[in-house]
């Protein structure tokens, strides 16, 4: 029986061969170390201009290139077969000669020892028909852990001919939160103090692996708030698991702030949250999330961000009447709630010019087939395709083939000028769709990422075929790209983040909300609105920004509400209305809001959208969109000459509340608070409101009390616009 077993063990794919001495092979054997010790990385010897002479391809995906250049190129002056310790490229190594990059191995080590072995033998290439590398697998792939304790990983790489290899050594780590988990050289997860779920990335010769790690809190979960729809089932689940209470649900003041400034980009009036309040409907959330959707500022709201992402921009003053059109267009998609299908495929197939297919302007800025491609995929598919262009991807499994395949999409798009300056008539050529890998040289026909090549006629417009594939229930993509992207706008953080790199070595926290919440929206017939609505209405969205005694620490399973800083167009607005004042921009209405503006050209002409991060369109990444605070920003809020404009202007609140003589100051003290905070103020803020207009107002005469009055108010404006409460969503 013994024996028997021995034998099961010899033969299965799960051993190790060791005893069996395998020939060198320079892309097994030789390129792994190269990456290892970052010496083909993109700031070393991999950038494509190499580092002082010598060059490697990035990341070693072109190790046929690699061996030319170390055997064959300056006459093989980089290693030394007769004295294989004299070797230039092991000298380097080992820092024995000056070297740029320092020490990268030890003289003692395995690695330095097969370098040298390599050299030794005479360099081999090593032959066509050596095993290739087919996968690799991690173990364990997962494992719940305790905080602050250590993981070692191990990692098995597998072979055309069925050997396993172990190369835990050899393989490179790295966490996708590093707030969470640090890994070492060896392969040690170390776990930090916060809970949650951490992936680790492990790569080897190309191919990639994911770890992933649970770490419970371990506090009692008990009396959890009632699940509105499922979203609050999965991510409740998940906290019972992970140990990690909730917070209380938000009361009606902050709901109904916080769910306007989301979805309609505006401060709820007074009158508003007076009205929400005294209502006892118990649907009124959700009858006011419905008012929200139907309202023309969320249609402004959204458009600004889309309009942005579609790179909307105004590079010159002949393009105003397209951005004009564009934004027009997007917008009115919105409010008509436009399938969302339907919209993509309407940016991407616009054929024409602005007057009969306005989303024709975003080929003026996705100019080639390069950006169009790109965008496409980032966009709408939620993956950054722009490194497989010159080699395959580092972090996924995307490589050349794909990323020529899925341009090929737009290679017979054409442009042809109108006898209107900066417009042109988008059309497709009649021709074979197809894209040429610059490494093969070979043309690639249109394809899907992930899918089989597909076959046009020439008449075809392949971009019909790519929104016919986007769209499709059972792309793996497009739902979940919008969903993820959506969730991190009400949320502030997505269910994989950054919320455009969605990859296997990048998991979300929350799979099977991911999941549900893709397959919920496919179901609605891509419904935005509905979408919306389902993540507001639900018990998870609604719950207090104020930790308990346990989640103050979370910061990726949505335990509570995470607050985050207005957006430039939002804050400005909401300034705007606190102090009753009006902004003016170049080329439309006085007032105007802000979050109404169809493009990127009036950031130049209003320095406070510029600090406080409105993006100019350039890209299609959201990441254009600056939402940390800065000296800047806060330098400009106290003191800079428009705000204290807004709040010394005769006709705003400050001058009107002075003036009021029908109400007490109390009264008024509490219209300020609905303004910025949609809430009463507190005892103690109304006795120090009170003191200080007492303050600016004593010993003042009639004639005199006004201003005094006046100028006390203006003091108190400016105070809280300066607070985190004002200026967070929370």
């Amino acid at each position: 029986m013994q024996r028997l077993a021995l034998i099961a063990l010899l033969t299965s794919t799960a051993f190790i061969a060791r005893a069996e001495e395998r020939p060198l092979n320079f892309t097994n054997d030789i390129v792994p170390i190269f990456t290892k010790a970052s010496c083909n990385s993109g700031g070393c010897h991999g950038k494509a201009s190499g580092q002082n002479g010598f060059k490697l391809s990035l990341l070693g995906f072109e190790p046929q290139e690699d061996f030319e250049h170390i055997v064959k190129e300056a006459r093989g002056r980089r290693v030394f077969p007769a004295a294989p310790d004299q070797s230039l490229l092991l000298t380097k190594a080992i820092n024995l000669t000056p070297h740029g990059g320092g020490k990268k191995l030890d003289a003692k080590s395995d690695e330095y020892a097969i370098l040298k072995k390599w050299i030794s033998i005479g360099m081999p290439w090593g032959k066509d028909t050596d095993p290739k590398i087919v996968s690799i697998e991690v173990q364990p792939s997962q494992q719940l852990m305790k905080l602050k304790t250590n993981q070692q990983l191990k990692v098995l790489a597998k072979y055309s001919d069925g050997y396993v290899r172990d190369v835990t050594r050899s393989a490179l780590y790295e966490p996708n939160d590093k707030s969470m988990a640090e890994t070492t050289e060896g392969g040690l997860v170390k776990m930090f103090d916060l809970p949650g779920e951490v992936a680790v990335m492990i790569r080897y010769q190309g191919k990639i692996a994911v770890f992933r790690a649970t770490a419970p809190l371990g506090a009692p979960v008990a009396n959890l708030p009632k699940s509105k729809n499922f979203i609050d089932d999965l991510v409740f689940n998940k906290l019972k698991m992970l140990g990690l209470p909730p917070s209380d649900i938000a009361d009606d003041n902050t709901f109904i702030r916080r769910v306007t400034i989301d979805i309609a980009g505006r401060l709820p009036t007074p009158s508003e949250v007076q009205s929400f309040i005294s209502d006892g409907n118990p649907k009124k959330r959700e009858a006011w999330v419905d008012k929200l959707l139907a309202s023309d500022e969320y249609a402004d709201y959204f458009a600004g961000k889309w309009s942005a992402l579609l790179r909307n921009k105004r590079a010159e003053p002949k393009d105003a009447r397209g951005n004009f059109v564009f934004h027009r267009w997007i917008r009115d998609s919105l409010a008509d709630n436009k399938r969302y299908d339907e919209f993509v495929r309407d940016v991407i197939t616009a054929s024409g010019d602005i007057n009969t297919a306005p989303p024709v302007t975003w080929y003026r800025q996705a100019k080639d087939t390069t950006i169009q491609m790109e965008d496409t995929a980032q966009l709408f598919l939620g993956q950054r395709l722009q490194c497989a262009q010159c080699h395959h991807h580092p972090f996924e499994k995307w490589s050349q083939q794909d990323y020529y395949g899925f341009a090929a999409f737009f290679s017979t798009v054409s442009k042809k000028a109108t006898n209107l300056p900066g417009e042109d008539v988008v059309f497709t050529k009649r021709a074979e769709a197809q894209a040429i890998n610059i490494r093969t040289k070979q043309p690639v026909k249109p394809t899907g990422l992930g899918s089989p090549t597909l076959a046009l006629a020439p008449d075809d417009d392949p971009r019909v075929a790519l929104a016919d594939w986007m769209g499709s229930k059972e792309n793996p993509f497009f739902a979940k790209a919008l969903v993820n992207r959506y969730w991190k706008h009400f949320f502030n953080r997505g269910l994989i983040e950054p919320e455009d790199d969605m990859r296997d070595s990048n998991p979300p926290s929350n799979p099977e909300l991911l999941d549900a919440m893709a397959k919920s929206f496919v179901a609605s017939g891509y419904d935005l609105k509905q979408l919306i609505r389902t993540m507001v209405q639900s018990t998870t969205y609604q719950l207090s920004a104020v930790p308990n005694a346990h989640n103050a620490i979370d910061r990726q399973n949505f335990s509570r509400y995470y607050p985050k800083r207005l957006q430039a167009e939002v804050l400005l607005d909401a300034i705007n209305n606190v102090v009753d004042a009006k902004s003016s921009f170049d080329g439309m209405p006085v007032g105007t809001r802000a979050t109404a503006l169809p493009d990127n050209s009036f950031n130049t002409t209003n320095y406070f959208l510029t600090v406080f991060g409105r993006p100019e369109g350039s890209s299609a990444c959201e990441c254009e969109r600056t939402q940390e605070s800065s000296l800047a920003q806060s330098l400009h809020l106290i003191n800079a000459p428009d705000i204290q404009k807004k709040l010394t202007d005769d006709k705003g609140r400050a001058a009107a509340l002075a003036q009021d003589d029908k109400r007490g100051d109390e009264a008024k003290l509490t219209e300020i608070y609905q303004w910025v905070a949609s809430r009463q103020p507190t005892p103690q803020q109304v006795k120090l409101g009170l003191a200080h207009i007492e303050k600016r107002t004593a010993g003042k005469t009639d004639k005199e009390l006004i201003a005094a009055k006046r100028q006390a108010y203006e003091d108190l404006l400016w105070a809280l616009i300066n607070t985190k409460e004002f200026l967070f969503n929370h």
